[in-house]
C-alpha cells in the first residue's frame, strides 16, 4: 500500500478555502471536499493542454468517487492537494487525493476518484488517449 504521508503525491495545487465553504459546524463541508478533488484533477488536466472544456472529443467521467475525513479543514486555511496515478487501464484511471492543510505532513482527507474516458459524442467508452497516457504515468508513485 501506497502511503497516504505528503511525499508520496506526484503533483500539488494550492487551494484556498473560502467563506461559504464552511458549514454551520464550523469546518468546510464533505461535500466541498469533493469540489476540491475535481479542481485538482481537472486543472491538472487542462493546466497541460489535456482536456479543452468545450471540444475534446475524449473526455473523462467520474464514476466512482470516494473520501476519507481524517481531521477537519476550516476557512482560512490553505489546502494543498496532493495528486498521484494508481491505475491506468485501457479507458480508466484511478486518482488518488490527498488534502493537506498548508504545511502538514499528514492529510486531513484522502480519497480517489475514477475517470472512464467516452467518446464525447456517443458517451460510449474509448480508449485513453496516447497523449494523456503519457502524462497520466507521471503521477504515478511507486
Amino acid at each position: 500500500m501506497v502511503s497516504e504521508a505528503r511525499a508520496s503525491y506526484a503533483h500539488f495545487l494550492t487551494i484556498p478555502t473560502r467563506w461559504s465553504d464552511n458549514d454551520v459546524y464550523g469546518h468546510v463541508n464533505n461535500a466541498t471536499y469533493y469540489s476540491y478533488f475535481d479542481t485538482l484533477v481537472n486543472g491538472w488536466l487542462i493546466d497541460r493542454g489535456l482536456l479543452e472544456l468545450a471540444t475534446s472529443e475524449v473526455i473523462g467521467l467520474v464514476v466512482e468517487t470516494t473520501c476519507r475525513f481524517h481531521r477537519s479543514l476550516v476557512f482560512p486555511e490553505r489546502v494543498e492537494a496532493g495528486l498521484r496515478v494508481a491505475k491506468i487501464g485501457n479507458s480508466s484511471v484511478r486518482y488518488e487525493i490527498g488534502l493537506f492543510a498548508a504545511g502538514d505532513q499528514s492529510p486531513a482527507a484522502t480519497g480517489h476518484f475514477v475517470h472512464v474516458y467516452v467518446d464525447r459524442a456517443s458517451r460510449r467508452p474509448a480508449a485513453i488517449p496516447q497523449k494523456i497516457r503519457v502524462e497520466l504515468a507521471t503521477l504515478i508513485v511507486k
